[in-house]
């Protein structure tokens, strides 16, 4: 429940304080979800004549690792102020030469190496108020938003920062960085990029019919793309440092060229098929 009636959004975007920090009118939400607290709090502000919630996904100090951040509790703290359309700006490792640090890259599959993380609403397990999930199987073929891709490429070609169209993302635990030779497997299969948020983040957006898009920022080449140095976080922090500022423009351009969230017609919206879903969305 939120702390003050100032609180609802239309559009949500998970991503560090860069993305909010400087807006002239942001107010403060604290939101308590049935899984515990969301990493953060939700800072809601205005952007192109939106209402948009940002939530630092690792928390304001970037005090949680990938494997420790609260996913169902963020999507859940989005979704009941709201939010049915959420952007996922990330930082990932190019898997290809040709993808290098600075490039922009929109998503349009996923695959999931991660190994200890909660990925699903609906596992049958009691909730604190003694209500009862049912069991789901959710479609997930086709994980991001057509239509929140196809706004975030026109924002990116809007900025003269020309996006790739598609690729797959492989989602890895963390907090530590591939192996060369997991680098050169992940390569092998024609996968695209290498992060360590994007899942379940995409798949709790689906279960809660809310629309995703991943917009990710190459920081650097992985390790097995080519001889050299190693991965380090100084170098992924120190890239993606200075292209927050192009990131930024292109993730509020991106706000103003997504939908009306009223008018929704996406597979998002379709994701429970009629399942009896045995507890009520926020």
């Amino acid at each position: 429940m939120a702390e003050t009636s100032n609180a609802q959004a239309d559009i949500g975007v998970i991503g560090g304080s860069g993305f909010y920090s400087f807006l002239d009118d942001v107010t403060e939400i604290t939101v308590k979800t049935p899984y515990g607290s969301p990493s953060d709090s939700i800072f809601v502000g205005e952007v192109a004549d939106r209402r948009v919630a940002f939530l630092p996904r690792h928390g304001r100090r970037h005090h949680l690792p990938p494997h420790r951040i609260n996913y169902r509790a963020n999507l859940w703290a989005l979704r009941s102020l709201g939010v049915r359309q959420v952007l996922g700006p990330c930082a990932v490792g190019g898997l290809r030469p040709e993808y290098g640090p600075g490039t922009l890259l929109v998503p349009d599959q996923l695959v999931d190496r991660t190994k200890s993380r909660v990925q699903t609403f609906f596992d049958g397990e009691p909730l604190p108020d003694g209500r009862v999930p049912n069991v789901v199987h959710l479609t997930f073929a086709d994980p991001y938003c057509p239509a929140g891709r196809k706004a975030a490429l026109a924002a990116a070609r809007g900025r003269d920062w020309e996006p790739v169209d598609g690729g797959t993302m492989v989602v890895i635990e963390g907090p530590r960085f591939s192996t060369r030779a997991e680098s050169r497997w992940h390569a092998e299969q024609g996968w695209a990029v290498v992060g360590m948020t994007g899942h379940p983040e995409a798949v709790l957006a689906r279960e809660l019919e809310l629309c995703y898009t991943s917009i990710a920022l190459v920081t650097d080449l992985d390790a097995g793309t080519e001889a050299g140095e190693a991965v380090s976080h100084g170098e992924v922090m120190r890239v993606f440092g200075e292209n927050i500022g192009r990131l930024r423009e292109v993730l509020f351009d991106t706000i103003r060229e997504l939908p009306d969230g009223r008018g929704r017609d996406c597979l998002c919206t379709m994701a429970h098929d009629g399942w009896n879903l045995g507890i009520d969305l926020p």
